[in-house]
């Protein structure tokens, strides 16, 4: 004991002077090696250096702080602290309990800590709990607690306790001010903000920050610029905080002047305009900013990939979706958690639906996210039984679906006709899962009804429904009525989703064309007089085929083409082994899907996917899809066209129109005519 008490003293002074992780961690070991770390002196020195946000060691921190056999309430502080600083509130709050077990007194420096921590953790109760001993202890006055106490409240929308707390102070701090109108401005009570906003003693740029924030969170971007304009100096908080303001309100190009006035951009600029462009449909341009990025040296996150896979599923470019996957893997992001899902996703959409199960056998530990975007995609290009097979194998390693993995399950059935399957599955939703039917599986359920014919069950689906039924519910009844031959639903669809959407041009093309179908041109006149008056025009066919890097597109009788002479030459030929196989055009819609003599389209054999297709037929190489985009539905006569392509040529031929994905192969196509 002796020896402990002449050596500790000059410990003390050494560990004093300690500054580095290095000298704490030698001086830490001769303590352990000469029993000097029972010295409750020299042991808390050691917890209060390790605790230094310039050393952070939390793990040695809380390793020295559990040899000492009754820590003092500075040095819970100090972990407490430390704790909170490393983002484990929880553990934080767990000591704190256990402070109070030992019949210690939290103080006002143990209070403001842990009142941050359940700030952190959203853990509004706990706070309210705290609260109730702070006016027991008698802190209720302090300062520093009190602020604390805003902060709180306010971050976790408590806005009435938040105020009550800021009000209990004679004279409140800058931080307290600002956390009162950061959380009004965050629960969109942007006026009471700009109130509070002018009636502060002094301002700094975090105050300015909080209202550009929040007017350009509600939709307010005016007001949130005319508050940026009149900043005395912009951080680049707010500057992206104004960018995202444009973006949300669709104004690009407002974003896009203000992104390149900037001197100083960091991470979550760029991640802010990325997002930004692929949320408004600009998905090219959020691939080039995200190249743009990659040449400055800036490293994307987590954050950046999820919006630019996003962008490139959009782009349904398949060279750019592998590029990315193939610089995720060489930089170590790791797919287990929202990128494993969006890399599904995207090659599911893109058609390859091969490389989107790699990725997902690839992923260890599924999670339902996985599972059901590999469902949505396999149901998208119409397998449904490999989809169905999935759900089962889901549900047998106990990942429990959710709504939205029934989505993708029932479009699986509705794509294959599965009728008996989709009932049940519906029920299962309901009866076994507990889940709520909303309007998009009621859709699924109708549409699957509509392609099998069950019309009367279909419309009694929809009369029963527990909502309003939507553009897309009435859409499925109407096609379903004009495939079938059922004008007298086709009419209830009709005038029904002319009653709820007025403006849905495609209503009125398949009226016309069922009307065209049953002869009824009188009718068919009507129609397309009402589609005049409301100014409505046909969108133009587009397909797109991607070759090596460079998408290529066609619109109808396309003759821009620098390949021109040999698509047209492969054309020629095409028609011929069509005709030679038996072919007989189906010329119907040819004149359905026309408005007037103006508009009329070319002939059957000039549609733009067969342009494509063509093309396709002389630059990819054999034993390789040729995978085509359109942005309408594929025609009855082009569907059955490609059909028999697949097998003249002997190749997959992979179509994704507006609604779903055809494999075309060996003659026969995935939807099995369910489309």
């Amino acid at each position: 004991m002796h020896s402990l008490q002449q050596q500790s003293p000059l410990h003390l002074t050494l560990l004093k002077t300690s500054k580095t992780h290095q000298d704490t961690t030698q001086l830490h070991a001769f303590a352990v090696k000469t029993n000097l770390i029972q010295h409750t002196s020299l042991s808390s020195r050691l917890v209060s250096l390790y605790a230094d946000p310039e050393i952070n060691n939390l793990r040695y921190a809380r390793s020295v702080f559990d040899q000492i056999q009754d820590p003092s309430l500075v040095v819970h502080n100090l972990i407490i602290k430390c704790y909170v600083f490393n983002q484990k509130s929880h553990e934080a709050i767990a000591l704190f309990r256990d402070l109070l077990g030992k019949s210690l007194l939290p103080d006002n420096f143990t209070l403001p800590c842990v009142i941050k921590g359940c700030a952190r953790l959203n853990a509004v109760e706990e706070g309210k709990q705290i609260h109730g001993l702070v006016l027991k202890l008698g802190f209720g006055l302090d300062k520093f607690v009190s602020s604390s106490f805003v902060s709180l409240y306010a971050k976790c929308g408590e806005m009435g306790l938040a105020r009550k707390a800021f009000d209990v102070l004679d004279e409140n701090d800058l931080v307290s001010w600002n956390s009162l109108i950061d959380g009004y401005a965050k629960c969109g009570e942007v006026g009471v903000a700009m109130e509070l906003f002018d009636e502060m003693p002094e301002r700094d740029l975090f105050s300015w920050t909080c209202l550009v924030d929040g007017f350009s969170k509600c939709g307010k971007v005016e007001f949130a610029r005319e508050i940026f304009d009149r900043m005395p100096n912009k951080n680049l908080v707010s500057w992206n905080a104004m960018i995202n303001g444009y973006m949300k309100s669709g104004d690009v190009e407002s974003a896009r002047v203000l992104f390149n006035e900037m001197e100083v951009r960091n991470l979550i600029t760029w991640n802010a305009m990325i997002a930004g462009f692929e949320s408004n449909g600009r998905f090219k341009e959020a691939f080039e900013l995200f190249e743009t990025m990659l040449d400055g040296n800036v490293v994307p996150n987590d954050a950046t990939l999820v919006s630019v896979l996003s962008a490139i599923s959009g782009l349904a470019s398949l060279s750019k979706g592998r590029w990315v996957h193939s610089y995720m893997v060489k930089n170590g992001f790791l797919v287990n958690g929202v990128l494993g899902t969006l890399l599904i996703q995207m090659y599911s959409r893109c058609g390859s639906i091969e490389s989107a199960l790699i990725v997902f056998q690839s992923i260890p530990k599924k999670k339902v996210g996985h599972w059901t975007a590999i469902i949505v995609g396999l149901g998208m290009h119409g397998m449904a039984e490999r989809a169905l097979n999935l759900f089962r194998e889901m549900c047998n390693s106990r990942v429990k679906p959710h709504a939205i993995t029934f989505i993708g399950v029932l479009n699986a059935c509705s794509r294959a006709g599965l009728v008996d399957d989709g009932r049940k599955y519906f029920d299962k939703m309901i009866n076994d899962y507990g889940i709520e039917p909303t309007v998009e599986h009621y859709g699924c359920l109708v549409d699957i009804l509509c392609r099998t014919g069950h019309l009367e069950e279909a419309k009694s689906n929809i009369e029963s429904m527990p909502m309003r039924p939507n553009t897309v519910i009435l859409m499925s009844l109407l096609s379903g009525a004009r495939n079938h031959g059922n004008k007298d639903i086709g009419e209830y669809a009709a005038h029904r989703l002319i009653n709820v959407a007025p403006d849905t041009s495609g209503c009125y093309v398949v009226l016309s064309n069922m009307y065209a179908a049953a002869g009824e041109w009188e009718k068919v006149s009507q129609v397309r007089e009402m589609m005049k008056k409301r100014g409505f025009k046909k969108d133009p066919g587009c397909s797109s085929i991607e070759h090596r890097g460079v998408v290529h597109e066609f619109i109808v009788g396309d003759k821009s083409h620098p390949q021109t002479k040999n698509i047209y030459s492969k054309l020629d030929e095409m028609r011929n082994k069509l005709k030679s196989a038996g072919h007989v055009p189906d010329t119907t819609q040819v004149l359905l899907c026309i408005e007037d003599e103006e508009e009329k389209e070319a002939e059957l054999e000039n549609h733009s996917e067969r342009l494509a297709i063509a093309f396709g037929l002389t630059n990819v190489e054999p034993g390789r899809p040729i995978r085509i985009m359109k942005n309408l539905r594929v025609c009855n006569d082009c569907h059955s066209v490609t059909k028999l392509l697949s097998g003249i040529y002997n190749r997959e031929i992979i179509v994704r129109d507006d609604s779903r994905f055809h494999h075309f192969k060996n003659g026969t196509c995935s939807c099995k005519d369910f489309w």
